[in-house]
């Protein structure tokens, strides 16, 4: 689901809120353009529901955009869809310092508080909290405890995550972000969506095929190594 940046700022301006997800959710999808395949499918960590997962990294302007849309979205999910979010590297320790970030914040308690603020902070204000001390600096600010935080971001369950966040998106194939991805089986693209409400509304053309597919195999939703 990679956008360009001329995809970005058309898909900033169309998609504020979502109403109706318009044009796509009305045709059928294309594989190749509209979504990709996951091959092999990949096991989830919760078989008896469809797992949704958004790969993205705080470092990333198009997540950023996203999150707000996406977490809306969440709140309209149906009892058998669970999504969970999932924060990248590539790599880079800007992005790895972002993602332990994340995973410190969600043990504390902190991060529904924190998380587009985190956004706002790197991508408009221009913080570098990828560098410990600026980011010391703005969580102080915000009332989270330093030595607990300390604690926890160095500690051998928060570097546990982000390592297995890199072999998730490793072995999703998963080489932009933000990218959507659907029972382990399917990942969207944005070939043909012109807005952010419509990238959501591909997902849920997904999940509809993810839930006809898993009633097909008995209810289990999960693909199989």
């Amino acid at each position: 689901m990679p956008l360009t940046r001329r995809h970005f700022h058309r898909c900033v301006l169309g998609g504020l809120a979502i109403v109706c997800l318009p044009s796509l959710a009305q045709v059928e999808l294309k594989e190749g353009e509209d979504w990709r395949a996951i091959i092999p499918p990949q096991p989830t960590d919760t078989p008896d529901k469809i797992e949704v997962l958004e790969f993205f990294s705080y470092g990333c302007p198009h997540c950023g955009a996203l999150n707000p849309l996406l977490k809306q979205w969440a709140t309209h999910l149906p009892e058998d869809v669970v999504l969970q979010r999932v924060p990248v590297t590539f790599g880079r320790q800007a992005w790895a310092t972002l993602a332990r970030l994340f995973y410190t914040l969600q043990g504390l308690g902190a991060l529904e508080q924190l998380d587009q603020e985190i956004f706002t902070a790197i991508h408009d204000q221009r913080l570098k909290l990828y560098q410990e001390p600026t980011l010391m600096e703005w969580l102080s600010a915000r009332g989270i405890d330093q030595a607990a935080f300390k604690n926890a971001f160095a500690s051998f369950d928060v570097h546990t995550k982000v390592k297995r966040s890199d072999y998730l998106a490793e072995r999703y194939q998963i080489d932009a972000v933000p990218t959507i991805t659907v029972a382990g089986r399917y990942a969207v693209l944005a070939g043909r969506a012109r807005t952010l409400p419509e990238l959501l509304g591909i997902a849920e053309q997904l999940i509809a095929r993810a839930r006809v597919e898993g009633s097909a195999q008995g209810g289990s939703f999960g693909g199989n190594l």
